[in-house]
Formats: C-alpha cells, structure tokens, sequence
C-alpha cells in the first residue's frame, strides 16, 4: 500500500458530488464487486497488522511475496519475538525502509505482549500507541479486521475523493472526516476497498483511464481522459 504526499488539487464545494450521485456511486461499486477485499494476505488481526505496517511505500504484491514466507514462521507477536529484529529483516529485506520496520514491528510486538496480552486491541487509541502504527494503518485494522465503519485514506483514496467531488480536501484528515459524513452507513463498511481498488486500477494517478469508468458520468473531474 503506497502512500506519498497527496498532491490532487481541492475540489471548490460547488463540484461536490450531491448526495443522490454518491449513492449511485457506491450502488455501482458494489454491483461491479459486491465483496471487496483488501489485496494484502492475511489470516489474522495480528497477520493484518504487520501486513499493512510493512505495506507503507512498498506495493501489496511486494508485502505478499515476503510475508508467503514470513507468516508460517512467525505468525504471533510471541514469535515474532522469538525471531528478533535481525531475523525478521531477513524475510522483509525486499520491501522498501525495511530497517525501520523491522524495529518497529518488533518493538510493537513487544508492547502487544506486555500490554494487550499477545491480542490486536480493537482501540484506535491503543493501536495508535504501537510504533509503527498511525491513523491510517489504524483504521484499515479496525475497518478490516473487526468490521469497524471507519476510514483509511491512502493516495489512492485521497485521489478518487477529490478527483471525483466525492470528498474534497487538502489533506488526507479532512478527506477522511468528509467521507466518513458523506458515505451512507450501508456502503461504509467496504467503501475503503471500493474506492482504493477504483483508484488503484480505474481512476490511477497519471493516465485515469476514464473510458472504463463505471462513474464517468458522476465524476466532477474535469481532465476526463478521451473515451
């Protein structure tokens, strides 16, 4: 999962997208993939964590390949542990700042030991206090692992919502404070994979590809590529 400074220009409030048309939007989402899942691989809250932990400026295809190998090795904080940091730099070396993570991931487990009993807390604030952990990596635990109608906003995210005038904003917390107000309660437990999967392969950053848009005709964005 990529993340990068978010550099979309802010939609004025006039291009908001109006209440009828995000209902539409995420009617269509859901008839073009009715269960959404996120692309990293995981069996477990824990599996989950690290995942997206490790998943910060690095792709989900290359979290995968290096957790394939991981997981049936050290798939509990306790064995994470176990492993140490030298260990697990060595199945991580691939991903991108893998020295951070490393520190991180072990020094979180050590806290999820200590504290939390070996168990993911459900608590945005508690995750939060993991190293490693911020608002982001937080609610996609709490949005994917315990079902909580919350918000992650990656780039990809932050692009759709401005592009289309679904929730504009100049950074990633009014986005995410705007789409959490905007999005019906019956779209809001899958609208973080609807959208970060449309903005991921439809609406991508450089070349949108407009023509195979299944909300082409609700999106404010202007620089429409040619069908």
């Amino acid at each position: 999962m990529r993340t990068s400074t978010p550099k979309t220009p802010t939609a004025p409030r006039s291009a908001r997208m109006p209440k009828a048309d995000v209902i539409e939007m995420f009617t269509r989402l859901r008839e073009l993939n009715p269960h959404p899942k996120t692309e990293l691989e995981y069996s477990s809250p824990f599996e989950l964590l690290v995942a997206v932990a490790l998943s910060a400026q690095a792709t989900d295809v290359g979290v995968n390949k290096a957790t394939r190998k991981l997981f049936p090795v050290a798939n509990t904080p306790q064995a994470m542990l176990a492993l140490g940091e030298e260990g697990l730099k060595k199945y991580i070396a691939t991903i991108g700042l893998f020295n951070a993570k490393a520190k991180n991931v072990i020094a979180a487990c050590a806290m999820l030991v200590q504290q939390h009993g070996g168990e993911v807390p459900r608590a945005r604030a508690a995750l939060e206090a993991l190293p490693g952990v911020g608002r982001k990596t937080a609610n996609v635990v709490l949005n994917t692992a315990f079902g909580e109608p919350v918000m992650a906003v990656d780039t990809h995210i932050f692009r759709v919502s401005n592009r289309t005038g679904l929730a504009p904003g100049k950074d990633v917390r009014a986005v995410e404070d705007l789409l959490v107000k905007v999005i019906p309660a019956e779209f809001m437990l899958d609208a973080h994979h609807w959208l970060i999967l449309h903005g991921r392969y439809v609406c991508k950053a450089r070349k949108p590809d407009c023509a195979q848009c299944v909300i082409r005709d609700l999106c404010r964005f202007k620089q429409k590529t040619a069908a």
